[in-house]
């Protein structure tokens, strides 16, 4: 079992790398999107257009990798979208219960079929080295390709969970009572 958690940990430290490298990319955003604004007036101003699609769709990428790189990272910080109810009022033992059946039947196979599903998209828009049909746009192939990343990075972070979840229920593993406090709920 030791070495199923070491496996879980270094899983866990790869999706933390990655959302806290991708958390960068707001900053990043909103001076690109502070720069847009400046530039469409001061374009005004000076009779010019200073602005441009690039700019746009600079933010547009942004945001859709920081959501995309960030989603193993909120599922291992336990920050994801949870319907609460039932689950809080449960035992420790019960919500680990929970967490490996809900893995194994739902969110595995989900990132497994969505992995399925893109990878034909994502392959043909390398293929064709898409880019965006707006003047000026950016390449559309390398932001499709994290879409694949995104899913891999949640399938092992489930994979992750359930090694964890699985090593608490057989006793070799304690949980904090909220796994909130620590990602991947591993103490």
């Amino acid at each position: 079992m030791t070495s199923w958690l070491r496996i879980a940990s270094a899983i866990d430290r790869t999706n933390a790398w990655i959302g806290r490298s991708a958390s960068w990319l707001a900053l990043v955003m909103v001076l690109l999107g502070a720069f847009n604004a400046v530039t469409r007036y001061l374009g005004r101003y000076l009779g010019t257009n200073l602005s441009s699609n690039v700019y746009i769709e600079g933010q547009w990428y942004l945001f859709s990798l920081l959501f995309l790189l960030g989603t193993a990272y909120t599922f291992q910080c336990n920050q994801h979208v949870r319907v609460d109810v039932v689950y809080s009022r449960l035992s420790v033992r019960r919500q680990a219960w929970i967490d490996v059946l809900g893995t194994a039947l739902f969110l595995l196979p989900f990132t497994i079929t969505m992995i399925w599903l893109t990878w034909p998209s994502v392959r043909n828009s390398w293929h064709v080295q898409e880019t965006s049909p707006d003047p000026g746009g950016l390449l559309r192939y390398p932001l499709k390709a994290m879409i694949l990343v995104c899913f891999l990075a949640l399938t092992f972070q489930g994979i992750s969970l359930l090694i964890q979840r699985i090593a608490f229920l057989r006793g070799h593993l304690i949980l904090p009572p909220s796994s909130d406090s620590e990602p991947g709920g591993m103490s």
